[in-house]
């Protein structure tokens, strides 16, 4: 025989459990949103770098992303992840080394359009949602260690 207090303490247990679970569903909306995408050097700020994902056997893949905040003037001279044997800079056809100048004062950006950042020489396949290593080395700002975002584009 079930006793009569059952049905009633099931009852508040599932309205304790829905006012804390609302409560918590509030509190991260309310709270302000990791910036997961955002890393700093000494000199400014890289924001979401991000590529597309790649098949199997992919010769390059296009590296996108923004520096601003940018405190003095500085280049991008390297790059270095275990997903490819090396980068470089390309536009409009034309390929060399990593060798960005980045003004102080404005925004650079990286992407498909324009001055692209390519990581050549591909070891595997770049899958959608996975992310992976990414050093930045800049001439003034030093070794800054990113994480390279695989989306279908952009966001923020």
């Amino acid at each position: 025989m079930k006793p009569t207090f059952l049905p009633a303490l099931e009852r508040a247990f599932d309205r304790r459990f829905l006012l804390r679970a609302s409560a918590a569903a509030s509190a991260a909306l309310a709270l302000p949103s990791a910036r997961a995408c955002e890393f700093f050097s000494r000199t400014l700020r890289v924001y979401h770098p991000w590529t597309r994902a790649t098949p199997q056997h992919a010769a390059f893949a296009v590296v996108s992303m923004k520096f601003d905040q940018v405190e003095v003037a500085d280049r991008l001279i390297g790059v270095e992840t275990p997903v490819a044997s090396g980068a470089e800079m390309g536009g409009r056809g034309a390929k060399s080394a990593v060798d960005l100048a980045i003004p102080a004062g404005e925004e650079t950006t990286l992407g498909e359009m324009g001055t692209t950042l390519r990581l050549v020489g591909l070891k595997q396949a770049l899958e959608l949602g996975r992310s992976y290593p990414l050093k930045l080395i800049f001439e003034r700002g030093g070794v800054l260690n990113t994480t390279l975002q695989v989306d279908y584009a952009r966001f923020g």
